[in-house]
Protein backbone atom coordinates (compact mmCIF):
# COMPACT_ATOMS: atom_id res chain seq x y z
CA UNK A 1 0.00 0.00 0.00
CA UNK A 2 2.77 2.31 0.73
CA UNK A 3 4.08 1.51 -2.63
CA UNK A 4 1.03 2.34 -4.37
CA UNK A 5 1.02 6.14 -2.46
CA UNK A 6 4.40 6.99 -3.23
CA UNK A 7 3.84 5.66 -7.15
CA UNK A 8 0.95 8.17 -7.14
CA UNK A 9 2.55 11.03 -5.00
CA UNK A 10 5.19 10.83 -7.78
CA UNK A 11 2.87 10.64 -10.71
CA UNK A 12 0.51 13.45 -9.62
CA UNK A 13 4.57 15.37 -9.06
CA UNK A 14 5.33 15.02 -12.45
CA UNK A 15 1.94 16.04 -13.74
CA UNK A 16 1.94 18.80 -11.59
CA UNK A 17 5.39 20.28 -13.00
CA UNK A 18 4.12 19.67 -16.34
CA UNK A 19 2.03 21.67 -15.99
CA UNK A 20 3.23 24.23 -14.68
CA UNK A 21 5.98 24.83 -17.01
CA UNK A 22 3.77 24.64 -19.96
CA UNK A 23 1.89 27.71 -18.50
CA UNK A 24 4.68 29.96 -18.65
CA UNK A 25 3.01 33.09 -19.53
CA UNK A 26 2.13 36.64 -17.72
CA UNK A 27 -1.20 36.46 -16.51
CA UNK A 28 -2.97 39.28 -14.78
CA UNK A 29 -5.26 38.87 -11.98
CA UNK A 30 -6.58 41.15 -9.09
CA UNK A 31 -6.28 39.89 -5.49
CA UNK A 32 -9.02 41.55 -3.16
CA UNK A 33 -8.16 45.23 -4.31
CA UNK A 34 -4.82 44.96 -6.03
CA UNK A 35 -4.31 44.00 -9.44
CA UNK A 36 -1.00 41.65 -10.17
CA UNK A 37 0.84 40.55 -12.92
CA UNK A 38 2.22 37.80 -12.82
CA UNK A 39 3.20 34.16 -14.54
CA UNK A 40 0.68 31.77 -15.09
CA UNK A 41 3.38 29.24 -13.79
CA UNK A 42 3.45 31.36 -10.35
CA UNK A 43 -0.06 31.53 -9.90
CA UNK A 44 -0.88 27.93 -10.08
CA UNK A 45 1.89 26.91 -7.37
CA UNK A 46 0.72 29.94 -5.27
CA UNK A 47 -3.02 28.18 -5.72
CA UNK A 48 -2.25 25.14 -5.02
CA UNK A 49 -0.29 25.94 -1.75
CA UNK A 50 -3.58 28.19 -0.43
CA UNK A 51 -5.63 25.14 -1.63
CA UNK A 52 -3.19 22.90 0.62
CA UNK A 53 -2.52 24.56 3.60
CA UNK A 54 -6.66 25.08 3.90
CA UNK A 55 -7.10 21.61 3.57
CA UNK A 56 -4.67 20.84 6.06
CA UNK A 57 -5.98 23.08 8.55
CA UNK A 58 -9.70 21.97 7.83
CA UNK A 59 -8.77 18.44 7.94
CA UNK A 60 -7.19 19.34 11.25
CA UNK A 61 -10.22 20.92 12.29
CA UNK A 62 -12.48 18.18 11.88
CA UNK A 63 -10.32 15.35 13.50
CA UNK A 64 -9.79 17.74 16.40
CA UNK A 65 -13.59 18.08 16.89
CA UNK A 66 -14.14 14.14 15.96
CA UNK A 67 -12.10 12.96 18.75
CA UNK A 68 -13.89 15.56 21.15
CA UNK A 69 -16.96 14.42 20.60
CA UNK A 70 -15.84 10.44 20.83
Amino acid sequence: MKKVKLAAIVVLSIVALIIVLQNTGVTRTQVLFWPLEMSQALLLILTFVLGFVIGILAAGNFLRKKRGKA
